[in-house]
């Protein structure tokens, strides 16, 4: 027989998901604060986001069959999962006029995150899901996959974040508008 807490976990989706993609036992291991924060705000973007955990890092990448780079990755999971289509790179992304500018303290999931890890600002971003953490596809050799923001190597790189309006988006209007 399954304990009252298991039987949820199975129940629900999100859990199951964060589970089978070994991600439950860090949020079981901070008190669930990930995983309730992931299940009261995750948008449509965020839970599209974990179903690509794992696709290889390829550089120019933009599709799960080829690879991602971290640019492409957020600019397919915002175009696929909410319609709006972001530039390419990463540096055109946090430029970008119609994304709002978002304090750290701010963050809520969804926004994207940025990095100087090349010497330059803005060279890196990722999409924030919760409780510091975030989703990003980091570099050649690697696959796409959850880091704490608050690890030494992020925290000293991160550089800023934006929130797209996502009600606009929803209406069918597109990031150059």
């Amino acid at each position: 027989m399954l304990s009252a807490d298991a039987a949820a976990l199975q129940a629900d989706p999100v859990s199951r998901f964060l589970q089978e993609h070994g991600l439950l036992a860090q949020a079981q291991g901070e008190s669930n604060k990930l995983l309730n924060q992931v299940r009261d705000g995750a948008s449509d973007m965020v839970l599209s986001a974990m179903n690509f955990l794992g696709v290889r890092y390829t550089r120019g990448g933009s599709t799960a069959e080829s690879g991602f780079d971290c640019s492409g990755f957020t600019r397919h999971i915002f175009e696929s999962s909410v319609g709006l289509i972001l530039p390419r790179r990463a540096d055109e992304q946090a430029k970008l006029s119609s994304l709002l500018q978002v304090k750290k303290e701010e963050l809520k999931p969804g926004d994207l995150v940025f990095f100087n890890t090349m010497r330059r600002t803005f060279s890196h971003v990722g999409i924030y899901v919760g409780e510091g953490k975030f989703i990003h596809s980091p570099r050649v050799g690697g696959a796409v996959r959850v880091e704490d923001m608050r690890e030494a190597y992020w925290s000293k790189r991160f550089t800023g974040a934006r929130r797209a309006d996502l009600k606009n988006a929803a209406n069918g209007k597109t990031s150059g508008e």
